[in-house]
């Protein structure tokens, strides 16, 4: 299991199983990940170091250090990293599915918005 390059930083997955996927993901200084949902999977997110924005369903969750939010299934949801250190968080997925089929973004800076895609992307 090796790192994944992605435009917003990198994720290692570290651990799956067929009910869930444990990576870790480093989102780069300005960056953020794609405004997405997921039919078959929640999401728990624990920051390791630096700050960030987790935005749930329009409403915004500042994170720092030490500080988690959960992403039920279908839930609009996006981790942006502020500050000039990297965000780095654990993700936890439990669910059904963790293809990239089950990915379905709605807004992206990269311009992916609307077709699925590299996991987590």
């Amino acid at each position: 299991m090796g790192i994944e390059r992605r435009p917003w930083g990198h994720f290692e997955v570290l651990a799956e199983a067929p009910t869930h996927k444990l990576k870790r993901l480093t989102v780069d200084p300005g960056r953020r990940l794609s405004y997405q949902r997921h039919r078959h999977r929640s999401e728990h997110w624990f920051v390791v170091s630096g700050r960030g924005v987790a935005v749930i369903d329009g409403a915004p969750h500042p994170l720092g250090p030490g500080e988690a939010v959960d992403v039920p299934a279908g839930a609009a949801h996006r981790i942006g990293c502020l500050g000039s250190s990297p965000l780095v968080f654990i993700e936890v997925q439990h669910g059904t599915s963790f293809d990239e089929d089950d990915i379905e973004r709605l807004e992206d800076d990269f311009g992916r918005a609307g077709r699925p895609g590299e996991p987590l992307s």
